[in-house]
């Protein structure tokens, strides 16, 4: 079982927590994922721009 990611400089936008941590080759990888309830939106980008991004264009399908 994988060791869980450690996130840092985290910032959130709107619904959307923007983390940055290292995959386990040691890369480092930007997730944005969705905080709502039952939304589930969550992607790992190469850069925290395309992270950034992601999160303020974002719609949450539940309302």
């Amino acid at each position: 079982m994988p060791a869980p990611k450690r996130f840092r400089h985290v910032s959130r936008i709107g619904p959307v927590q923007v983390g940055t941590s290292y995959d386990g080759r040691g890369r480092e990888k930007h997730t944005a994922a969705c905080t709502a309830p039952r939304c589930g939106f969550s992607a790992d980008y190469d850069s925290r721009a395309a992270a950034e991004l992601a999160a303020r264009t974002h719609r949450c399908p539940v309302r």
